[in-house]
């Protein structure tokens, strides 16, 4: 008896916890979305930090290798290798944020130089980037909750569908920067 109330305490527990990490997701999605597209970054900074974009592109593809390095362990079932791996992905998501917010506070939003079909790919994988990475920050976080608390049923279920977004997310964000610096 006593064991089942605490199974079902631990149940209904996360849904506070769960329900904190979407409104952060949802609050710092919000304050990026104001600071690249109604935020006018100071012109006085303008040629300041010019290797962020770099930096970026760099910490989203460390965050992909260190992705599918965890994928593989996962799947040798070398789970503190998988940890290790999911925690330094995690890491360089949260570094490329850090500096994806100083790089648009001091700069602004970049703009497409190219033209015709390129534009039009670009755009689209754009979209898809900033939209996934909406949905990959609560997905990430809620996935993270559900392993460092213990809840590794909950954990495996999400990450089924976690992973292939963050990959996503991180891969296109490396292509985005590329496309940039290509047609500058």
């Amino acid at each position: 008896m006593m064991a089942k109330a605490t199974a079902q305490t631990i149940e209904s527990q996360p849904k506070a916890p769960i329900t904190a990490l979407i409104l952060i997701s949802g609050a710092a999605s919000a304050f990026l979305f104001w600071l690249i597209y109604v935020h006018p970054p100071s012109q006085e900074y303008a040629t300041r930090l010019l290797f962020l974009p770099a930096l970026n592109a760099l910490f989203n593809g460390m965050s992909a290798i260190a992705l599918a390095i965890g994928f593989s362990y996962v799947r040798k079932r070398n789970l503190t290798a998988h940890r290790a791996s999911m925690l330094t992905a995690f890491v360089f998501s949260v570094l490329f944020l850090v500096s994806y917010v100083i790089n648009h506070a001091l700069h602004g939003e970049m703009r497409f130089a190219g033209h015709g079909p390129v534009r039009t790919a670009y755009l689209v994988l754009l979209i898809s980037h900033i939209l996934l990475s909406v949905v990959a920050l609560p997905m990430v976080l809620i996935t993270f909750f559900f392993s460092l608390t213990g809840r590794f049923p909950q954990h495996k279920k999400l990450a089924r569908f976690t992973f292939p977004v963050w990959m996503y997310v991180s891969v296109t964000g490396v292509i985005v920067y590329v496309m940039l610096a290509a047609w500058r």
